[in-house]
Parts: structure tokens; C-alpha cells; sequence
């Protein structure tokens, strides 16, 4: 029997009917309470629809698609898992009593909170293992390995004494008192934008990485802030993990990329990291949620934060306001964002429309900055109108250290694969710029193939949300058949950096769940290599119904949400009863 196009092929042995693979799984997945409580769980828990072999393109094209997303995901506040809080003055044992008194709403009864408290998870904590000390106290969800009998909160003082301070970036309270009372002074930008509204241009870059004459070298070494460019190294972004290759090696970059996230991708051989997209409006207002995207971990060596904006105002100002607050080595330009919400007022991809505009922000952005200033793009926004081969020559002149192209354009979506052939045109067009290509990398053949390009290095989203330890197999030129076990462990760190970054309490417990499961609905595309009848996997092929070589092995191949949360539930333990997820991205996302 023929498989239908974009399925994978996986051996016979394996294959399996959606019928008897779920009858597999249920059978050894409790059925969790929740369940009678919300009623049908099918309606927000269901898996995607299979992919559908395209046979009349006319009816296709009638019918109205929303692709790349899922549009009918309802906007869902942040929720509160406990009815009653415990005050931050009792949490933190503090001397003084609370400044609210009796309007504050939260508890101060400790015996109080601990009858309503959810019950415990572990007897370990992570921070207090790693720490000496867990911030949280009696309201950490592991809290019986730090309290004393009398609820007092424990410190390991000679453990305490040889931690540090894991994280930096931190939003200053001064800083941010500034921001929203407007009393941030920007003399750098200020200086910039009156050239513009005299219509001069400046004359120098502070750092002059991406000027043409220096060389590609010079533009190498400023990026990873070395002198040895032929360093493998890997960048993780928000939305991609991008990868830098070296004239030996391909590098490659991740989507998903918070911070415990990237902290695994560094496990696995990340080189430089990138934080997440940052919306500069937001920093300017000094929004500490914004903030946060651009924290930094001690493992995370080369680090640069990414930044979407449209006006040469805005992105100026916060390309100062970071350059002299927050320690990083290099700043991206997010001018490939698809997204409605970014295009529709002219940032993202809409930037690649609007050339005047892209040149002001990146000259004033290059006049603030003492580290380089790199940009990724699209090959444009139709799909049949590529514009990036034009917009390359411009970019260099305005001073770009490196420019990331995607191989596919804003309408494209993940419809079509990468073009390889317009990048590597694109790249000979950048040099001698670095410029870095996107699309499709899977596996390190993958890698390989795109390497053959003219490219400086490539940079790797899906695949490595997909399988993160993408980066090992590239460096080690393999397929790696990684156990279950193996891929459990490397969601066990997950969590423990998850409950670090995020808190261990209830609250910080759940918000670690949610990004799990997100996590969750890349990782279960994975198929292992042990049960492929060819071998790689491509990145747009569907796995069909099978089953693994053991029960976590099939339970990782379920693309049921129930399934994602009863791993979820063997690392953080049960669900609570309101507790409600939907996936961001469905079919279309393949």
C-alpha cells in the first residue's frame, strides 16, 4: 500500500490504526477528574486533522483558510489557581509588617493558607537544592524540604555563599519609575533623529562592524565578540533558535526560545542565544513582562536580544536605553514576523516594504549601539514577488553586521518548503556580509545540504523545538536514536529551569506547565530513527499511527492534548481542576 504523500515512512512492525493506539494509551492514563468536571474533553483537546492530499485546487481555493495558526484559540487571561494567597510580607518573613494592613487582600494566616494549600509535589526542591535558599517558602510546591516544623522558611548558608546570581538583565525599579514617568533622557537618538528631520545622514557607525570594507572577518568576529570566526555557534530566538555556522560547520537557531528553553539547546551545544522578540513600545513603557524577555542566564556566553519596531523614533530610543542598561553582545532586528498583528502597523516583514523607514531605524539604531546590530528577514511578503535579493545591497550600505533570510515569504507561511536556491543567490549578493539561511533543517544532512550553499551559517526553528538535540547531531555529523528515557530527562531538566526561572509556587508551577505542553506540540513530530524505513524524517512529513518500542516512547508519538498533559502530570504532578489548555499551533504549523 502506497503512503499518502507528506506521511512518513516508518516500518511495518510499528504501524498501527488510530483506534487501537489510542485503546494503547488509555489504558494506562488515568482518567483525570477534570475530566467530569469540564465535561466532553474532546472539544479543546482533540488532535489536528490529518493532512489532506490536495485533488481539486479550484475547490480548495473557494473555500476561505486560516493558515499558520490557530485562528479560533480564544484570548484566555491569566488564571489563579488558588483562591487565597499568601501575602508577600508573611512569604518572605519580612520584620516589618504589611504596608497595605487591612486592605490587603491577600492572607496572613499562615495556618490558614497551608489548609487551603494544594498538596505538595516532591521532596526535593530544585532551587533549594541548587540555591540553599527558596525564595517561595511555605507557598513553594515543594516546600517540606525547606520549611522547619513551625513553617519557617530554611537556608543552606554554606550553600547560599557559593551560589550566585544565575540571571542577569534584571529591570532596574529606578529605571523603570523613569521609563513611565517619561523622565528617560535619550541624548544618542535625540542627536540621530534631528539629522533625519534635517534630512542628513550619519556620517559612522559606533562600531563599524558591517561595513563593507572591513571584511567579512571584522563583521565575524564582531558578532561573536572573538577572533576566531569559525567557531560553531547556535542562536536561539523567540521564535527560531538560530544557529551561526562556521567555514567548517553549520550553525542553526530555535522558535520557542524562552529561557529554560534555551538553557537546553545550550546543553545540546548552543553557542549564541537570542532572547525572545521583544515589542519596543512595550520596553520604552517600561512593562516589566517585556522586560523578561531579555533576561540572561550564566550559561548563555554569546547572547543577543531581538527587537521588532517600525518607526526610527522608537527603535532608536530603545536601542539606547538597552545599550547602556542590559549586558549583551549583539541586537537583532525582527523584520521577518508574519504575524497580522506586527505587519498590519508596519513592523515585521512590513519593514521589507518600507525601505525609507528600514534605513532610518537601522542607521539611528547603529549610531546608539556599541555591539552589532543584525537583521533577519523573508524573501518578501507575496509569494511570488521576492524582494530580498534587493533589499541585501541596500542593507549593506546602511551598516548591518549580518542579515538571517528565511526561505519562504510572509503569505507562505510553512505552505511550501525553503527556497535554498534564492538564499544561496542572496548570499552571494550579502558578501562580504555574513548572511545566514533558514528553512526546513531537520536533521545534520539537512545541515549539510545548506552548508553546500554559499551561506555563512544556517539557522533552524521547527527542528529544533522538534528535537533539540538537533545541535549534537550536527556537531557529530549522526542520527542519534534517542531513547524515551533520554527524551523524558531532557523534559525533567526542562521543568527544573522552569520552576527556577518562573517560581515553584502554584502560580509558577502552572506557568511552567503551559509552556511545557506548547513545547509538547512540537516534540511528539518527532519520530525516532529507530522505526523510520527512511531514513531522515523530513520536516514536513506526518508521522502516522504507530507505536513505539515502549509505552513513554508511544505516549511521546500522541498528538492528544490529554496525552502532553499526562506527561505534563508525571513531572509536575496533577492538573488542577480549573486547569484548561489549547494549543497555539495545529495543522497548518507542519
Amino acid at each position: 500500500m502506497e503512503p499518502q504523500r507528506g506521511t512518513a515512512l516508518i516500518k511495518e512492525q510499528f504501524l498501527t490504526t488510530k483506534e487501537k493506539f489510542h485503546e494503547f494509551l488509555a489504558s494506562a492514563r488515568p482518567r483525570a477528574s477534570r475530566d467530569e468536571a469540564d465535561g466532553d474533553p474532546e472539544e479543546p483537546s482533540g488532535e489536528p486533522e490529518q493532512k489532506r492530499v490536495k485533488l481539486d485546487r479550484d475547490a480548495e481555493q473557494k473555500k476561505k483558510k486560516m493558515r499558520g495558526q490557530n485562528k479560533s484559540r480564544p484570548h484566555i487571561k491569566p488564571q489563579s489557581y488558588e483562591e487565597r494567597r499568601l501575602c508577600p510580607s508573611i512569604v518572605q518573613e519580612r520584620d516589618t509588617e504589611c504596608v497595605y494592613g487591612e486592605k490587603c487582600r491577600f492572607l496572613h494566616d499562615v495556618s490558614e493558607y497551608m489548609c487551603s494549600k494544594a498538596a505538595d509535589l516532591g521532596d526535593q526542591c530544585y532551587r533549594f537544592s541548587s540555591f540553599g535558599w527558596c525564595q517561595y517558602g511555605v507557598t513553594c510546591r515543594f516546600s517540606r524540604a525547606h520549611t522547619s516544623p513551625e513553617l519557617k522558611n530554611l537556608r543552606n548558608e554554606e550553600l547560599c555563599r557559593r551560589s550566585t546570581d544565575t540571571v542577569s538583565n534584571h529591570l532596574d525599579k529606578d529605571l523603570q519609575r523613569r521609563l513611565r514617568k517619561k523622565q528617560q533622557r535619550f541624548p544618542g537618538a535625540e542627536a540621530y533623529l534631528k539629522t533625519v528631520s534635517r534630512g542628513e545622514r550619519p556620517t559612522h557607525t559606533s562600531h563599524g562592524a558591517g561595513d563593507a570594507a572591513n571584511g567579512p572577518e571584522t563583521a565575524g568576529q564582531a558578532l561573536s565578540g572573538s577572533s576566531h570566526y569559525g567557531k560553531l555557534s547556535v542562536t536561539p530566538t523567540l521564535r527560531s533558535v538560530r544557529l551561526a555556522c562556521p567555514a567548517a560547520h553549520p550553525v542553526c537557531v530555535v522558535q520557542c526560545g524562552n529561557l529554560p528553553f534555551r538553557r537546553v539547546c545550550k546543553r545540546f551545544g548552543a553557542d549564541i542565544t537570542c532572547g525572545e522578540m521583544a515589542m519596543v513600545t512595550n520596553l520604552l513603557q517600561g512593562q516589566a513582562s517585556e522586560w523578561a524577555l531579555l533576561k540572561r542566564h550564566a550559561s548563555e556566553d554569546l547572547f543577543g536580544v531581538q527587537l521588532e519596531g517600525c518607526f526610527p523614533d522608537t527603535m532608536t530610543r530603545c536601542a539606547e536605553l538597552l545599550n547602556q542598561n542590559i549586558d549583551v553582545d549583539f541586537v537583532d532586528i525582527n523584520s521577518g514576523c508574519p504575524i497580522d498583528l506586527v505587519y498590519k502597523k508596519g513592523g515585521g516583514c512590513g519593514l521589507m516594504t518600507r525601505t525609507s523607514k528600514f534605513e532610518q531605524i537601522v542607521r539611528g539604531m547603529n549610531s546608539v549601539l556599541d555591539v552589532p546590530l543584525t537583521v533577519k528577514i523573508r524573501t518578501g511578503v507575496q509569494q511570488n514577488c521576492s524582494i530580498a535579493h534587493k533589499l541585501i545591497p541596500e542593507m549593506k550600505k546602511w551598516g548591518v553586521s549580518l542579515v538571517t533570510l528565511h526561505g519562504r515569504s510572509r503569505e507562505q507561511r510553512y505552505t511550501k518548503s525553503a527556497d535554498w536556491e534564492y538564499i544561496d543567490t542572496c548570499s552571494k549578493l550579502a558578501a562580504p556580509v555574513p548572511l545566514f539561511g533558514n528553512g526546513d533543517i531537520l536533521t545534520y544532512e539537512d545541515a549539510m545540504k545548506a552548508r553546500e550553499t554559499g551561506v555563512s551559517g544556517i539557522m533552524v526553528a521547527r527542528g529544533a523545538l522538534i528535537k533539540p538535540w538537533l545541535f549534537t547531531e550536527i556537531k557529530e555529523n549522526r542520527h542519534w536514536d534517542i531513547s524515551s528515557g533520554e527524551r523524558l530527562d531532557i523534559l525533567r531538566d526542562f521543568t527544573n529551569y522552569g520552576l527556577e526561572h518562573w517560581g515553584s509556587d502554584t502560580q509558577g508551577v502552572e506557568k511552567t506547565r503551559s509552556f511545557l505542553l506548547e513545547w509538547l506540540s512540537f516534540l511528539c513530530r518527532y519520530i525516532p530513527v529507530g522505526l523510520l524505513e527512511r531514513v531522515p524524517q523530513k520536516i514536513n512529513e506526518r508521522p502516522p499511527f504507530y507505536m513505539g518500542r515502549d509505552y513513554m516512547e508511544s505516549l511521546m508519538a500522541s498528538q492528544h492534548v490529554d496525552d502532553w498533559i499526562h506527561i505534563s502530570e508525571m513531572l509536575l504532578g496533577p492538573v488542577p481542576k480549573n486547569f484548561s489548555f489549547l494549543p497555539k499551533h495545529k495543522a497548518n504549523a507542519y
